[in-house]
């Protein structure tokens, strides 16, 4: 390969490198408006101006406001790392061990993403997209406790708990309201809330016999 070769090839992973980049700036320029304005409140073309980018670039890389969302979404739900908790579901002893593991797991994405599940929420009322979102996440959170409360031998659930019922429990006390409430306005670090929602859990869900 000649040194024009080599440069040509190493020219188009360059683009492919910058696009990748830009795209990500447009991401984080609309999540710290997002944060700042609210979401009903921020433009496309304040998102471009935030990034440094055009409008049509933010149009060509994500579609309209809904699909530059809908990323900032995706790449919150990778930062709260399911995989870890898959691991720590599969290597914990016990129920009480695998609801600390469940709850460490919404603890992440609630510190990492908290700020995004509400942006998705107020987009929601307004983008029917956003609102399938919203409820698509809350879909795949009951789904994991199904699959994991399903796995336990019978007579783990409290006496009269049934599946679903343990679902909407876990549900009312592992969101992102109650994160909100005791982080903000009762000055609770997260670790604790962890703790709490480990020991909440295993109360309220656990047979004692």
């Amino acid at each position: 390969m000649d040194a024009e070769q080599s440069r040509r090839r190493y020219d188009s992973l360059r683009r492919t490198t910058q696009a990748m980049e830009t795209r990500a700036e447009i991401a984080r320029a609309a999540r710290r408006l997002f944060d700042s304005r609210g979401w009903a409140d921020t433009t496309v073309r304040e998102v471009a101006r935030e990034a440094g980018v055009s409008v049509p670039t933010v149009y060509a890389a994500y579609g309209n406001k809904v699909g530059l969302t809908r990323a900032v979404a995706d790449s919150a739900d990778l930062s709260a790392d399911a995989p870890q908790m898959v691991a720590e579901l599969e290597a914990a002893a016990n129920p009480e061990r695998q609801l600390a593991a469940m709850a460490a797991y919404d603890r992440r994405l609630f510190e990492r993403a908290g700020d995004v599940i509400l942006i998705i929420r107020e987009g929601g009322r307004s983008e029917p997209d956003l609102a399938t979102t919203y409820s698509d996440g809350r879909k795949r959170g009951d789904e994991t406790r199904i699959q994991v409360f399903s796995s336990w031998p019978s007579g783990t659930l409290r006496p009269g708990l049934d599946l679903q019922t343990a679902v909407d429990v876990y549900a009312a006390i592992c969101n992102i309201d109650v994160y909100t409430t005791l982080t903000t306005e009762r000055g609770w670090p997260p670790d604790r809330i962890e703790d709490w929602w480990g020991q909440a859990l295993a109360r309220e869900l656990l047979s004692r016999t």
